[in-house]
Parts: C-alpha cells; sequence; structure tokens
C-alpha cells in the first residue's frame, strides 16, 4: 500500500527528468546536423542500437528502453570532442551499467522469486531507468555548461575531461546500488542494518551485507575504469568517479534505512537522491583535489 501511495515520486522522478533531457537530445542533434552531422548520426544511431537491445534482453520495458536511448544520446552529445570517435565519449561507461546490472539482475533470480525482491521479467521501468540513470545527465551537462559560461567558451568541445567527473560518478552509483542489491541477495549472506548493525532479512531496505557491498564497489570501479579510458582521464577520473560512486552507495543504504523504511520515499526516490549524492560528493572532489 505504503509504494502505492508514492508512485506519485517515480512519476516526478520521470517529469524532473525526460522533458529536459529529451530537449537537450533535440538541440543537440540539430546543433550537430547543421555543424558536424556524422556525429548526431553515429549518437543517435549507437544510442537507439541500445535501447533495442536492452528491450530484447528484457532488461527494460519499451518505455525504459526509450528513455535510456534519450538519456544515453544525451550523455554522448555532452561528451563529444573532436576528433570524434563514439568509443571515446560516455556511451561506454553506459553500456558498462548495462552489461554489469543485466547480469546481477538474472543471477540468482529463483532466490530472489522466493524473497518476493526479483525484478519484473519484462524489465526496468522508465522511471528506474530515469532514476539510476537521470542525474548523471541533468547535473553533468549543467556542470559543462556551467564551467563554459564562465570560461567564456563556445561549445562542450572545449570542457576539459575532469568535468565529466560528475556524470561518471551517477553512473558509478547506479552500477553499484544495482549490482550490491542483487548479489547481496544471491550470496545467502546475513545482511546487517547500516544505522543499527543488526541481523537482518536479505532484501530488507538499508541493510547491507560484506559480499553484496565487495561487488558494489567493484562495480563502480569497473564504470570508473571504463569512463576514465573511454574520456582518456586518466587517474584522477578514475579515483573520483570511483569514490563518489562508493559514497553514494552507503548514502542510498542510509536513505533506505530511514526514508524508505517510514514509508516517505520509494526506491525511484532513494536511486535518484543516491546518485545526485555521488555527483554532490565528486564535484566536492573536483574543488579540493590538487590539478584536477
Amino acid at each position: 500500500m505504503a509504494s502505492s501511495k508514492l508512485k506519485w515520486q517515480s512519476k516526478t522522478v520521470l517529469l524532473l527528468v525526460l522533458p529536459a533531457v529529451g530537449a537537450n537530445v533535440v538541440l543537440e542533434t540539430h546543433w550537430w546536423l547543421v555543424g558536424d552531422w556524422p556525429v548526431a548520426v553515429w549518437t543517435l544511431g549507437l544510442s537507439a542500437l541500445l535501447g533495442l537491445v536492452a528491450w530484447r534482453m528484457r532488461s527494460a520495458t519499451p518505455g525504459a528502453a526509450f528513455a535510456g536511448v534519450v538519456i544515453t544520446a544525451s550523455l554522448m552529445f555532452s561528451s563529444a570532442r573532436f576528433p570524434y570517435l563514439p568509443w571515446r565519449t560516455m556511451l561506454v561507461p553506459v553500456v558498462a551499467v548495462l552489461a554489469m546490472t543485466a547480469i546481477a539482475t538474472r543471477l540468482g533470480r529463483k532466490r530472489k522469486e522466493q524473497l518476493g525482491t526479483a525484478e519484473h521479467r519484462r524489465g526496468r521501468t522508465a522511471s528506474q531507468v530515469a532514476a539510476n540513470l537521470g542525474i548523471a545527465t541533468l547535473v553533468g551537462c549543467e556542470v559543462a555548461q556551467n564551467w563554459l559560461m564562465a570560461q567564456g567558451r563556445l561549445h562542450l568541445l572545449l570542457v576539459p575531461t575532469a568535468v565529466f567527473v560528475v556524470g561518471l560518478a551517477a553512473l558509478c552509483e547506479a552500477a553499484a546500488d544495482t549490482v550490491s542489491s542483487e548479489l547481496g541477495q544471491v550470496l545467502n549472506s546475513r545482511p546487517r542494518m547500516i544505522t543499527t548493525l543488526c541481523v537482518m532479512e536479505a532484501g530488507t531496505d538499508g541493510a547491507i551485507s560484506l559480499g553484496g557491498t565487495l561487488a558494489g564497489v567493484i562495480a563502480a570501479g569497473v564504470v570508473a575504469a571504463a569512463g576514465a579510458l573511454a574520456l582518456q582521464g586518466g587517474w584522477l577520473l578514475f579515483l573520483a568517479s570511483w569514490a563518489a560512486g562508493v559514497f553514494g552507495l552507503f548514502f542510498d543504504s542510509l536513505l533506505g534505512a530511514t526514508l524508505e523504511r517510514r514509508g516517505w520515499l520509494n526506491n525511484d526516490a532513494v536511486n535518484f537522491l543516491s546518485t545526485l549524492s555521488a555527483a554532490g560528493f565528486s564535484l566536492a572532489l573536483l574543488a579540493i583535489l590538487p590539478g584536477f
């Protein structure tokens, strides 16, 4: 009953993400078609292909696949630079997130069904995709654009790689959260509530296990490495986005143990705020790390 009463939060997340990101994709497509049309063709084509794969793999509903296409296209446009190569954009960490979360969701499905925590067989919904990936493009693009205005630059092609730590950190958190929760239920370990350390049943909001947490940390590291390599950002980009993703992972558990358990937030709202916390943490690192 509580989750049904909080469906408005999922709709709010969707409305916060898709209109803004969709408008950005339309504007960027127009800009690139006029300035350098192959960039638009590659970006839209590969984003659509990724969405089709997610739908065919039953990792996403049709609506979720469409949301993923829009978000991926926005991330690719925002990270495009000359000489343009599709694998030198945010496409690579997005693919890493999709691959790891799809595998983690499928592992131990029978046990998850017994616990009543298994993902729907049709895949994730549009609101789930927006909650997990929306901040990566909303905040990431905003930071890049603000940097351009401050520097008097003309386009995102001139943004330094370090600026994209914000979007990459949000992607790291999204992967870490999903992988840790999905694999934590499979490992048969006895999770403990993050706030009290009391032993809880697997799948309990706010409960963490050693195995699930380690899996989440590794997943965040994989996405951080994929992004750092693709964007040629080096060790600082890797470490900052990884650390921010891990921070967001624990923040997610804290929200689950408090606001979600009390029925004040649903899972989509928790995921949205957790990726936002990872983005915020990466901004703090961006400000204090020397040479970043």
